[in-house]
């Protein structure tokens, strides 16, 4: 085993500290642009405050981000660094493209345990995100670093990105490039997303938790199906930033994810 290998591995456990992992994501500044944010949840750091001192397992932060609230997560729990991304102010017709906007180098000076990036598979622009990917790929090995590859199914000639064998595919994609962690769509059931766990081959499949639901019960059920489905976790952000009580809600989904209760026993401990 190189050393690399053993770099990768310790950061990988660092994670997934026990098979599992809830990651809270929060480069929704970047992607989305302020308007997700009220004026209680616009400064960055009041928010990863309560995630963090909740016990969530890593934090997957742009490189700028992670700087400003260092004070929030450094020593507290794991760092990812997600080192591609774009912004809603582009043209249309790129949206469905990424671009770099961080280094693993960066990552590994801030002490992050992996580096992230996003592939829309199915875009016009995938050969583009495929060389980011690559390049992405290639530097973090030289570190140690696991890759996590947000496997987006995206494109003109995908009607249905949640089709199970849309997202099978975007996962396998993934696995053939490289992935160590991937994070994918929930497919709507607990016996499609079983599908796209196999279909991974043993890479860790997370869940992105996508747009806020109406009801956090609902997003519960989302996350134990995942689970029972045999997913190593979960990737949320809007879900838990955007509810009334983020800490309840991001312990909520850890005792689904790390101690096994159903939605509705996560969902009363709530309360």
């Amino acid at each position: 085993m190189s050393y690399t290998s053993i770099g990768k591995t310790v950061r990988l456990t660092r994670i997934l500290r026990d098979g599992r992992a809830v990651v809270f994501a929060f480069d929704h500044g970047f992607e989305h642009g302020p308007g997700d944010f009220t004026s209680e949840t616009i400064d960055p750091r009041r928010v990863l405050k309560k995630i963090v001192d909740a016990g969530v397992d890593a934090v997957m932060l742009t490189a700028g981000l992670a700087h400003v609230t260092r004070d929030s997560w450094l020593g507290k729990t794991s760092l990812i660094v997600k080192i591609t991304g774009k912004t809603n102010l582009r043209p249309e017709e790129q949206k469905l493209l990424q671009s770099i906007i961080g280094t693993v180098e960066e990552a590994v000076s801030l002490g992050a345990d992996a580096v992230a990036a996003t592939v829309y598979w199915g875009s016009q622009y995938e050969d583009a995100m495929l060389s980011q990917w690559v390049l992405i790929k290639e530097e973090a090995e030289r570190y140690g670093y696991p890759c996590l590859q947000l496997a987006y199914p995206r494109g003109p000639s995908i009607k249905n990105m949640y089709d199970v064998e849309v997202v099978k595919y975007g996962v396998r994609a993934a696995i053939e490039v490289g992935a160590d962690l991937i994070k994918t769509y929930y497919t709507g059931s607990r016996e499609t997303f079983r599908e796209v766990v196999k279909a991974a081959s043993g890479v860790p499949v997370l869940m992105s938790g996508g747009a806020p639901r109406k009801n956090f019960i609902d997003f519960l059920k989302d996350v134990e199906d995942v689970m029972k489905a045999g997913a190593q976790g979960v990737v949320v952000g809007r879900n838990v930033f955007m509810h009334e009580n983020p800490a309840s809600a991001i312990k909520a989904v850890m005792k689904i994810v790390h101690e096994g209760l159903t939605a509705e026993e996560a969902y009363k401990a709530m309360q």
